[in-house]
C-alpha cells in the first residue's frame, strides 16, 4: 500500500475511528459462532430471528443515544414504551369505545393515542431537563418511577393480551422475506441518521452535547434543541412499543425493562460518548447486530442468559475505560 493510500485511510480513521472497531469486532463475532455452531448460527432461520428481536431494541436503543448525543440521558423510554402500549392495547380491547367511535378504526385510534402519550412524555422531560434546569438523570428517573407506577395502579400487574390481527401483523408479518418490524427500524435509522447529519436542528444536538455554554453564546437556542431531542425520543419510545405490543401480542408494566442496560451498552459501544457530541447512527447499527449475535449465538450453546448480561456490563465498562484513555491521549 502506498503512503498516499495509508493517509486516506488514516483521514478516514480520525473521521470516524469506532467504524475500524467495530466492522472488524462484527465479522470476527459472526466468524467464531459459524464455525462454533456449524448448521445452526449461520443460517437464514437464525438471521429472521435475529431481524424479529432486534427492531423494538433498536428503536429504543436510538432514543437512548439522541439524548446522550446532547450530554443527557433518557431513563424512561422503556416505562414510556410500556405505557404507550398500555394504553394501545387497552383502546383495541375495548368493545364499548367501538360503539362510540362508529366508523373509527381502532387499531389506528389506539396508535394514534399510544405515539401522542409517548410525544407528551417526551416533551415534558424536555421541559423538565431545558426549562426547569433539572440533571437529565435525575428527571428522567422521576419520569420512570412515575410512569411505572401508573402503568402497573392500571394494569393491577396483568396482562393485556389478544390484540387485533391487523395489530398483530404489524411485528410478525413479512415483505418480501424482511420482518416489517425491521423495515420500521431501518427507516427510523435513515431518518434519524438524515435529521443528525443533515440538518441545523440535528447538528445543533451535537454542539450542546459538546459544550452547551458555548452552543448557546453561539446563537443556539440550546433549550429547543434539547426539548426537541427529548421529545422525539419519546416518540421513538412510543414507536418500539407498536412493534413490542404486536409481537407479543399483549401489553404489560414490566417488558423489557432489562432493555434499559443494553441501550446504553449498544450506544457507548456504537461510539456515543456518555458525555455528549459524538456519535454516529450507522456505527449504532453494527454495535447492535454485534451484541444481537452474541445473545443469539450464547442461547444457541444453551449458555445463561444471565452470563450474556454479565458479558454486556463487562463490554460496557471495558469501552468505556477504552474512550477514556483515547480521549486522554489526544
Amino acid at each position: 500500500m502506498s503512503l498516499k493510500s495509508f493517509g486516506k485511510v488514516e483521514v478516514l480513521y480520525r473521521k470516524n475511528p469506532n467504524s475500524f472497531v467495530l466492522i472488524p469486532i462484527f465479522l470476527i463475532t459472526l466468524a467464531l459462532f459459524s464455525v462454533s455452531l456449524p448448521g445452526k448460527f449461520f443460517t437464514v432461520s437464525n438471521f429472521s430471528s435475529i431481524a424479529f428481536q432486534l427492531p423494538e431494541l433498536g428503536i429504543l436503543t436510538i432514543a437512548m443515544a439522541i439524548t446522550m448525543l446532547s450530554g443527557g440521558i433518557n431513563l424512561s423510554i422503556i416505562a414510556t414504551a410500556n405505557l404507550a402500549g398500555i394504553i394501545m392495547a387497552t383502546i383495541m380491547k375495548s368493545q364499548s369505545l367501538v360503539a362510540n367511535l362508529s366508523g373509527v378504526n381502532l387499531v389506528t385510534l389506539a396508535i394514534v393515542v399510544g405515539l401522542s402519550t409517548s410525544v407528551i412524555i417526551g416533551f415534558i422531560n424536555g421541559i423538565i431537563i431545558s426549562y426547569i434546569g433539572v440533571s437529565p438523570i435525575l428527571a428522567t428517573l422521576g419520569t420512570m418511577t412515575l410512569l411505572n407506577g401508573i402503568s402497573i395502579l392500571t394494569t393491577k400487574g396483568y396482562v393485556i393480551s389478544g390484540l387485533p390481527d391487523e395489530m398483530i401483523a404489524v411485528g410478525n408479518n413479512s415483505i418480501l422475506g424482511i420482518p416489517i418490524p425491521f423495515i420500521i427500524f431501518i427507516i427510523i435509522a435513515i431518518v434519524i441518521n438524515f435529521w443528525l447529519r443533515k440538518t441545523t436542528s440535528g447538528l445543533s444536538n451535537y454542539l450542546v452535547g459538546s459544550n452547551e455554554n458555548a452552543a448557546n453564546y453561539s446563537g443556539i437556542n440550546t433549550r429547543k434543541v434539547l426539548l426537541k431531542t427529548y421529545t422525539i425520543s419519546g416518540l421513538l419510545s412510543g414507536i418500539a412499543a407498536i412493534i413490542m405490543i404486536s409481537r407479543f401480542n399483549s401489553a404489560r408494566a414490566g417488558y423489557a425493562e432489562s432493555y434499559l442496560l443494553v441501550t446504553v451498552l449498544a450506544s457507548v459501544f456504537g461510539g456515543f460518548d456518555p458525555n455528549g457530541g459524538s456519535g454516529r447512527i450507522p456505527n449504532l447499527i453494527f454495535s447492535l447486530f454485534i451484541l444481537q449475535m452474541v445473545a443469539s449465538g450464547l442461547n444457541l450453546l444453551g449458555i445463561s442468559s444471565h452470563l450474556a448480561g454479565a458479558l454486556w456490563g463487562t463490554i460496557l465498562i471495558v469501552v468505556m475505560l477504552l474512550q477514556n484513555k483515547r480521549k486522554n491521549e489526544s
